[in-house]
């Protein structure tokens, strides 16, 4: 990955692993150790489904651009109809509290869109590419008089 794309990966990524972090102290508290474990599984799935998706959209992008729509259409569908398995698979689990599981997978998805626009909004990105200079005649070395 080129350093602008880990730079917007780190300032979606971070934000969203601190709020993480909160949701699963609320829900430990207010849920106890299975909100905890829910609210931790719903953020690190939502982390897991947003990078990939961040990836493979920036991918498309450099090496298919014309494909850049389609793709990001695609890829919503994709992780929606992967979140909607992982829900039946686990629809009457008692591993984790689903309410909790909820909380922190909403919660995550919002601050990563959020952090997401930001980075967008302050990365400084051309809208239009520059021409190289040219440097057609070689520089003289030493004095002419």
């Amino acid at each position: 990955m080129p350093s602008n794309d880990v730079r917007n990966l780190l300032q979606t990524a971070v934000p969203t692993a601190a709020a993480g972090a909160i949701t699963v102290a609320v829900s430990g508290v207010v849920a106890g150790g299975k909100g905890a474990l829910g609210a931790a599984v719903g953020t690190v799935l939502a982390i897991l489904f947003m990078g990939i998706g961040l990836y493979v959209l920036q991918r498309t992008a450099k090496t298919l651009p014309q494909l850049f729509q389609a793709m990001g259409l695609m890829l919503y569908v994709a992780q929606l109809l992967l979140l909607l398995i992982f829900m039946a698979v686990f629809k009457g689990t008692s591993l984790f509290n689903p309410r909790a599981f909820a909380v922190g997978l909403v919660v995550a998805t919002v601050v990563w869109m959020a952090a997401q626009a930001r980075a967008h909004m302050k990365a400084k990105l051309f809208y239009v590419d520059p021409e190289p200079e040219k440097h057609d005649k070689p520089e003289k070395s030493g004095s002419s008089s």
